[in-house]
């Protein structure tokens, strides 16, 4: 679309504004002005260590394409109403140049980091790929759960792609986040820092996760995570045996280790 009108493109923003930009170009005198409604686009840039802010006023339409989870959706209101407009199409077999011939779904598409509810997520202090098996134990104990990953986890083999959470992954505002054996470093924490609440585990106190973490338990993820595995499925015992009609009235009563943080 932006080739067909002649204009700039930003991709992958996680980031949007507009304000203005005075900008003064010597060599092309026609581009040097005030621009009061530009459109700053900022994206991670040279291999996500930093963020490009790109502004082109020259062109119009600018456009720009967001990250997924990257924006807040604005609430419901049933009483904003659009407009379909039917467009008749009469194709010729003959004018199909291209014939889906099967449909095979990957891992990328079973696994949608952006909906689900709760996200469990391991980095590179699991020690091994067989820490993940353990993680998705944990998720199992909550409905509409997935499990994610750092980068570095992603880059040694040990979880495919799909998993990645942060600026090259995804971008997530779960209800709650578990980050186990992941340090927090600025990569992972811009996809991740916007969730509701967030559970760090890491055996190193000084971790940087533990500065925005809402809750931390320094110790070893091999021994917190199990506890917590069977708290949690004792609490769902619980509720099975005729506890539904009381809901829980925190994060710490549904994870009773908390309290002892």
């Amino acid at each position: 679309m932006a080739a067909h009108l002649e204009t700039g493109l930003t991709a992958d923003c996680t980031e949007l504004d507009i304000g203005p930009f005075e900008y003064t170009n010597s060599k092309d005198p026609s581009k040097s002005g005030l621009f009061p409604d530009c459109l700053y686009a900022i994206r991670p840039s040279f291999g996500e260590s930093l963020k490009a802010r790109i502004l082109g006023p020259w062109k119009n339409p600018q456009m720009a394409t967001v990250r997924p989870g990257v924006m807040v959706p604005l609430p419901w209101d049933g009483s904003r109403q659009g407009d379909v407009i039917p467009v008749p199409v009469n194709l010729d077999p003959g004018d199909l140049r291209l014939q889906i011939v099967e449909t095979v779904r990957n891992l990328s598409q079973a696994v949608d980091l952006t909906r689900a509810k709760v996200i469990v997520s391991g980095g590179y202090g699991l020690g091994s790929p067989e820490g993940f098996e353990l993680l998705r134990e944990l998720a199992a104990c909550f409905p509409n759960s997935a499990v994610g990953s750092s980068r570095k986890a992603v880059d040694s083999g040990w979880i495919p792609y799909a998993h990645q959470v942060g600026q090259t992954g995804k971008t997530v505002r779960p209800q709650l986040y578990i980050a186990c054996g992941i340090s927090g470093a600025i990569q992972h924490r811009v996809g991740m820092d916007k969730s509701q609440t967030i559970i760090a585990i890491n055996k190193d106190s000084a971790a940087p996760i533990f500065k925005f973490a809402h809750y931390g338990i320094v110790g070893d993820l091999y021994q917190v995570v199990p506890e917590l595995i069977r708290q949690l499925r004792q609490r769902q015992e619980e509720l099975r045996e005729g506890a539904e009609g009381q809901p829980f009235q925190s994060l710490g009563e549904r994870i009773p280790i908390l309290q002892s943080r």
